[in-house]
């Protein structure tokens, strides 16, 4: 009989929420990973795109990644950051597809999701909008995008089926997934598997 490994899906959202919320709160504290400018920088974000935008569209960015790195969004395209964060991706998209087009940020943690929303209304971005949701339940209508971008969020769900299947619900026939994330090519013991804080660390 298989032994499921897989740590509880609740308990591992509810730690990170806890830990991106402290990121969204305190972007200069202690965390384990990067944060702001210089990571968007070290990722090769261009730089008059970053130092452009205000210092709460930056901070709180803990990317692993660049999506865009890619492809370059198209005017007019429709697209879903998954795990959009603070927003600086979905920034980002909301300039690229131009007004023709739409954004949908997507997260799970209410403080990202705060400031997520204050950086989109800040910088007039009619075209982006930000929605409460999980990467297992993406809340888009089928069919509805061009791409869907994500950066450093599907390794933090335990189970990545349902996550591939939403993507490709939501996207059209022929759309474009890009996504930056961390990938371990070597066996992982059962027992760290059920180690949430190695989820999260």
């Amino acid at each position: 009989m298989a032994v499921d490994t897989t740590p509880d899906a609740g308990i591992l959202r509810e730690q990170v929420r806890h830990k991106y919320g402290a990121v969204a709160r305190d972007p200069r504290g202690d965390h384990h990973f990067h944060t702001g400018r210089r990571l968007a920088a070290h990722l090769g974000y261009p730089a008059e795109i970053v130092d452009s935008l205000p210092g709460t569209a930056t901070e709180s960015f803990a990317g692993v990644g660049n999506p865009f790195s890619m492809r370059t969004l198209l005017p007019g395209e429709r697209v879903v950051d998954v795990g959009c964060g603070a927003g600086l991706d979905t920034i980002i998209a909301a300039h690229q597809v131009t007004p023709e087009g739409s954004v949908v940020g997507v997260d799970m943690t209410d403080e990202m999701l705060a400031k997520a929303r204050d950086n989109v209304n800040e910088l007039g971005l009619g075209n982006a909008e930000i929605r409460r949701g999980l990467a297992e339940e993406i809340p888009v209508e089928d069919g509805w995008a061009d791409a869907v971008i994500s950066n450093g969020v599907f390794n933090l769900c335990p189970d990545k089926r349902p996550v591939f299947a939403e993507v490709e619900r939501v996207l059209a026939p022929g759309g474009w997934l890009q996504f930056a994330d961390i990938a371990n090519g070597r066996p992982v013991p059962p027992e760290a598997l059920q180690e949430i804080d190695l989820w999260t660390g």
